[in-house]
C-alpha cells in the first residue's frame, strides 16, 4: 500500500463543477422518484363511483363494488423494474452524504498525480461507493418481494403489520448505539482518516477504496434503509426525512450524539406503534 499523498485544494472551477456534477445526479434521481411515486398514486387511486349501470335490455342495475386487490403476480420484468427503483433512490438518499469525501478523493487524487503517481478518475471512486449500495438495493428488492408475498408489505410499499413496522423501529433505534454503528459512522464522519489508511494506486485502486467507503456506509445506515417499509418506500417526506438524518449524523459536530437519540426516539415510535396495533 502507498499511502495518500496531502490533498492539494481543487481549484474554485473544477470543485464547483465536481460539486454541481453530484447535485445533478442527486437532482435526477429525486425526479424519478418523485414521477415514480406520482405513477403509484395515480394506480392506487379507486374509479370514480357509480351508483347505477346499464343493463342488457336498457335496465338500470347497481353497480358492482371494486373487486379487492390481489396479491401482485410478479414478472423478471417486475423485480428488474423494483430492484432499479432501490439503486436509484439509494443515489438520491446517500450521495450528498458522501460529497465530503468525495471533494477529499478528488483533491488527493490530484496531488498524487502531480507528484507522478497513478490515481484514477474521481468518477471510478464514486462507481466503486455506488456498487455497494447497489448490492444493497438486490437485497432490498429480495426483501421486499418476500416480504408481499408473506403478506407483510403491501403491493403500495408499506408495512401492513404493526408487529414488523414496530420491531423495525425497535431494531434501529438499538443498532444506533451499537459498537458496529459507531465504528462505521466514525469512518463516514473521518474523510481524511480514510483516505489516508486506505489510499490505493490506479483504477482498481481507487474502486475498490470506493466499495470499502461504500460498505462502511452500509454498516453505519443499513437499518435505517429498512425504516422505509415503514413509512412507505415511495413516502417521499419519509425517505427525504431519512436521508436528512443520515445527513445530519454524519456532517454535524455532534452527529454521533445526535443518531443516539434519534436511536431513542425510534424505540419510542416502535413501542408506540405495537401497542396501538
Amino acid at each position: 500500500m502507498t499511502a495518500a499523498a496531502a490533498p492539494v485544494p481543487l481549484p474554485r472551477r473544477e470543485r464547483w463543477l465536481l460539486i454541481a456534477s453530484l447535485a445533478g445526479i442527486t437532482a435526477l434521481a429525486w425526479l424519478y422518484l418523485v414521477v415514480q411515486a406520482g405513477h403509484m398514486t395515480q394506480m392506487s387511486m379507486p374509479p370514480a363511483p357509480q351508483t347505477q349501470m346499464q343493463g342488457m335490455e336498457g335496465m338500470d342495475m347497481p353497480a358492482m363494488s371494486p373487486v379487492a386487490p390481489q396479491l401482485m403476480q410478479w414478472t423478471a420484468v417486475d423485480f428488474l423494474l423494483l430492484f432499479l427503483m432501490w439503486a436509484i433512490m439509494m443515489v438520491g438518499m446517500m450521495l450528498p452524504s458522501a460529497t465530503p469525501m468525495i471533494l477529499l478523493f478528488a483533491g488527493v487524487s490530484r496531488s498524487a498525480r502531480q507528484q507522478g503517481e497513478q490515481a484514477a478518475p474521481v468518477s471510478v471512486f464514486v462507481l466503486g461507493y455506488l456498487l455497494a449500495w447497489t448490492g444493497f438495493s438486490l437485497v432490498a428488492a429480495l426483501s421486499q418481494w418476500g416480504l408481499e408475498r408473506a403478506a407483510l408489505v403491501s403491493p403500495m410499499m408499506v408495512s401492513v403489520s404493526p408487529w414488523l413496522g414496530g420491531l423495525l423501529l425497535i431494531a434501529a433505534g438499538i443498532y444506533q448505539w451499537s459498537p458496529v454503528k459507531a465504528r462505521c459512522l466514525t469512518h463516514c464522519r473521518s474523510p481524511f482518516a480514510f483516505v489516508a489508511g486506505h489510499w490505493r494506486q490506479g483504477t482498481a485502486g481507487a474502486l475498490r477504496m470506493g466499495l470499502h467507503h461504500g460498505f462502511y456506509c452500509l454498516g453505519c445506515c443499513w437499518l435505517l434503509m429498512g425504516l422505509l417499509f415503514v413509512g412507505g418506500v415511495m413516502n417521499l417526506l419519509w425517505v427525504a426525512a431519512i436521508a436528512v438524518f443520515v445527513l445530519i449524523e454524519k456532517l454535524l459536530p455532534k452527529g454521533l450524539q445526535a443518531g443516539r437519540i434519534g436511536g431513542v426516539v425510534l424505540c419510542l415510535m416502535g413501542l408506540w406503534v405495537i401497542a396501538r396495533g
